[in-house]
């Protein structure tokens, strides 16, 4: 062991007369890890809820959306071009419009789209999310049969609907009369219930097959075609590919340009919180300058001894520099390991629950990211050594002479 290391752990570790310092210094600990374990949780609850809305978010939506004024008439020779592209590995239509939904117990207004049960799945996860039914029932057996329509979990238990029910759809594109114009209604029977984990898609959602929507909501052509690309982070650069490949008719918009406000608000709290909780660090860090300059008062005569017998400045210096570290590094390992563990269990078993039409989810996820983490110990170590350079420094510059003239 190193001298100054072993004269920084008898100081730290004293039990007689310095007990108090030594108490101090506890404090001190205690501090850093309770500030180093907060921050690795608020760290991994933000990071936890923002990749979980994220990942819920693109389950239910496409991550391109192409338009076009007017429609797009020919979709199937578009989507043909657009599969081109590179990262492009889904593509499919969509008619999006509003209606009201009637049935036997309830009505609501729901968001209804309109798309090609054939390539819907390859661009959310609609066929994954079925609970009851299935994607491909949308596409009507017969003439005779009524349309199909895919209700969310949360929907169809406000409507008391269940698969094989009969339900009617009013739309405001409605039909003229000589009485006026006048909603267009419409019967449709429940064939599916899914449930994408997003409550916004599961409470005001509605799917239903391309032709019926065409004719339910009086429109010739899809409105939109729908993308996946292959790594959700390269969907600007796919976006900014769309206007060469189709022409500058064609608008492109990435699920990061429509929900940038959401996740902008999200990074922001995350860092609010981060630096609210860092503050405990700091005040870890004022415990560990308050401790050293006891304990460099306290250890003048030590001090001044050591340094007639030939130690140097520099190594005075060291011993409490390292003591300093000692706290921190104790500390920071302390509270990293024990935030790591909380996390773990907080996420494993799900046990904070939250309102889930409040903010999406049921529950809070943990996810600690290896930056964040080694981000918070190198931080905290290194406030812990920045704290211990105006005492190591005053000891280094005590004068021998001084210190030992009345003792």
């Amino acid at each position: 062991m190193r001298f100054e290391l072993f004269i920084a752990l008898r100081y730290l570790l004293a039990r007689r007369k310095q007990a108090f310092i030594s108490l101090i210094s506890l404090i001190s600990t205690l501090g850093v890890t309770v500030g180093v374990m907060a921050l690795v949780i608020a760290l991994a609850l933000m990071t936890g809820l923002q990749g979980e809305l994220r990942d819920r978010i693109l389950g239910s939506m496409a991550h391109v959306y192409v338009w076009k004024t007017g429609g797009i008439e020919d979709y199937q020779a578009e989507i043909q071009k657009l599969r081109g592209i590179d990262g492009v590995i889904g593509a499919g239509p969509a008619i999006l419009g509003k209606a009201l939904i009637v049935s036997d117990r309830a009505e609501a207004f729901i968001s209804l789209k309109g798309v090609d049960p054939a390539l819907e799945r390859s661009v959310t996860d609609i066929g994954k999310s079925m609970q009851k039914g299935s994607v491909a029932a949308l596409t009507s057996q017969s003439a005779d049969d009524p349309p199909g329509i895919l209700l969310g979990k949360d929907l169809a238990a406000q409507l008391g609907a269940d698969v094989g029910d009969s339900i009617s759809l009013l739309t405001p594109q409605g039909t003229l009369t000589p009485m006026g114009m006048l909603p267009r209604q419409r019967r449709a029977r429940v064939v599916g219930i899914y449930s994408l984990g997003l409550f916004e898609f599961d409470s005001q959602y509605g799917f239903v097959s391309l032709d019926f929507a065409q004719r339910l909501m009086g429109k010739a052509a899809p409105d939109l075609i729908e993308l996946r690309v292959t790594d959700i982070f390269l969907a600007p650069e796919v976006a900014a590919r769309v206007p060469d490949a189709l022409g500058t008719d064609y608008v492109a918009q990435d699920w990061q340009d429509m929900n940038q406000n959401l996740f902008s608000a999200l990074w922001i709290e995350k860092m609010a919180i981060s630096i609210t909780i860092g503050l405990i660090v700091m005040v870890a860090a004022l415990n560990i300058i308050a401790s050293l300059i006891l304990l460099v008062m306290e250890k003048s005569r030590d001090i001044a001894i050591l340094k007639t017998m030939g130690t140097s400045s520099k190594s005075v210096m060291t011993i409490f520099m390292m003591q300093g570290l000692v706290i921190g590094v104790v500390g920071t390992t302390i509270g990293a390991g024990a935030g790591l563990l909380l996390c773990w269990v907080l996420d494993r078993y799900r046990l904070i629950h939250i309102p889930m039409d409040v903010y999406q989810v049921s529950y809070v996820p943990f996810v600690v990211l290896p930056l964040d983490f080694a981000v918070v110990i190198v931080s905290a170590v290194l406030v812990c050594f920045l704290a211990t350079l105006y005492p190591s420094r005053q000891a280094s510059r005590l004068d021998p002479v001084q210190a030992l003239r009345y003792e």
